[in-house]
């Protein structure tokens, strides 16, 4: 298959790129200092792409590339991607699914034990030796609190679960009820928000979600409300979410992820009821290799003409 073209968009992992490398002709195109012009000059030779969650595959780019089969995202999030393009054109879609569920939804916790235990501060505040002088103030309880999760999907269930070793109490809004699952449902994410303590953005990204969390959904959770958002950037109204945590009208919130990455909001950067991580909810060494080694077995069945493990076109 080294005669086969693959473009990657942009540095996603070592061990991708490397194994890519080994098996397809790859192109890098970071490594140009026009796209244009290293598009003019090579987008015959290119079959196959990889994208993420920074650059994926817009309907500038598809149109670019007149042999594209396949899109192979190092990511389970479709966002990047315009799926319409690729279905007009007959392109073939996967992502990575599954691999990376534990380690988001580990992250989920992590940032509101950090949140509630004032995690951060605690740290920040051993290390600049003022324990000598005073003790640290009370956090809050993560334990027993009414959970509300956004979106219960794979990440999302991943979360109900975790918490539920917690003993907190689950509800949840989604597009519609599942009757799997003994949590309960609201079909109103206001009315989610106004009863739970800690709200958890965990939804797949569209028109329909995108600032699915504004002003009026913020003011539901309240002054003792804590947001934690593993989803999407723009799922979150950013300037209403900076506004309600400046005015006290929302108690904390753990993010990973940001509407314009990796620009982040000043004041975010100084408020201390804030725990802020550089969007690495699936990023471990072992989820790295397993969403890479997906990517490539999606290429290579491709291309050998047998059933693609992830599709989503």
């Amino acid at each position: 298959m080294d005669s086969i073209g693959v473009l990657i968009t942009c540095p996603m992992s070592d061990y991708l790129e490397q194994q890519l490398q080994k098996r397809f002709n790859l192109f890098k195109l970071w490594t140009h200092t026009s796209d244009s012009d290293f598009l003019k000059n090579n987008s015959n030779s290119i079959q196959a792409l990889v994208g993420n969650t920074k650059i994926g595959a817009d309907a500038e780019l598809i149109d670019s590339l007149p042999k594209l089969e396949i899109v192979s995202s190092y990511s389970v999030g479709l966002d990047k991607i315009d799926l319409r393009k690729c279905e007009e054109k007959g392109i073939r879609v996967t992502n990575t699914p599954d691999v990376l569920t534990d380690d988001v939804a580990d992250a989920a916790i992590g940032l509101v034990l950090a949140v509630t235990r004032r995690v951060c501060e605690c740290d920040r505040f051993v290390r600049s030796g003022l324990w000598k002088k005073c003790d640290f103030g009370l956090g809050t309880k993560f334990s027993g609190k009414s959970v509300g999760i956004v979106g219960l999907g794979r990440i999302g269930s991943a979360i109900a679960k975790r918490a539920q070793a917690f003993g907190c109490v689950i509800s949840y809004y989604s597009r519609s009820e599942k009757p799997e699952t003994n949590y309960k449902y609201y079909s109103s994410i206001i009315d989610l928000a106004a009863n739970c303590h800690i709200l958890f953005v965990a939804c797949a990204l569209t028109e329909e979600t995108h600032h699915i969390v504004n002003r009026e959904v913020i003011d539901a959770l309240g002054p003792k409300g804590i947001l934690i958002n593993i989803g999407r950037g723009p799922h979150i109204d950013e300037p209403e979410l900076v506004s309600a945590l400046l005015e006290g009208r929302l108690g904390g919130a753990g993010l990973d992820v940001f509407e314009n990455e990796p620009e982040v909001p000043e004041h975010l950067l100084v408020l201390e009821n804030v725990v802020l991580l550089p969007h690495v909810g699936s990023d471990t060494v072992e989820t790295s290799e397993a969403m890479a080694d997906l990517v490539i077995n999606n290429l290579e069945a491709h291309f050998l003409k047998k059933p693609l493990l992830t599709p989503v076109i």
